[in-house]
């Protein structure tokens, strides 16, 4: 999760994406690549789907769930575990963002928390609330 500080305010960057419950505003993910860290598949993900970049502060919590595909005839079930990380902006531009994304776009953490699909990435994002609170408090 990729933040910046601006007006005196915390804005924090989504996506909007296509899902099975239509256009969806969420937090960028994706999968960890082989010989990759957690940390730098963050980075990576946040690059690729926002157009940003930024610098890891800290892990803000994993999340886990499950999703089905088709292999054949078969339905299976896979286990996904997605790992969050407090990342502070350090350039780029939303409208750079890969085709994966329908659109990228900066969010006050507020209206990051009320515009987000998942109540997964809901926790999240309030963590990273609190996370950034304790850190301005030099917590």
């Amino acid at each position: 999760m990729v933040f910046r500080r601006r007006n005196g305010r915390v804005e924090v960057a989504l996506v909007l994406v296509e899902s099975r419950k239509g256009r969806v505003w969420c937090l960028p993910k994706g999968l960890v690549e082989a010989g990759e860290s957690p940390e730098s598949a963050a980075v990576r993900e946040v690059r690729e789907e926002t157009g940003l970049d930024g610098k890891v502060l800290e892990k803000i919590d994993d999340v886990r769930y499950f999703y089905c595909l088709k292999e054949g005839n078969r339905t299976v079930r896979v286990l996904k575990t997605v790992s969050f990380f407090l990342m502070e902006y350090t350039g780029g531009d939303t409208r750079d963002h890969d085709r994966e994304v329908v659109d990228s776009r900066w969010f006050a953490l507020d209206d990051a928390l009320e515009s987000v699909a998942y109540g997964d990435e809901r926790k999240i994002l309030e963590r990273a609330k609190q996370l950034l609170e304790d850190r301005r408090k030099g917590a």
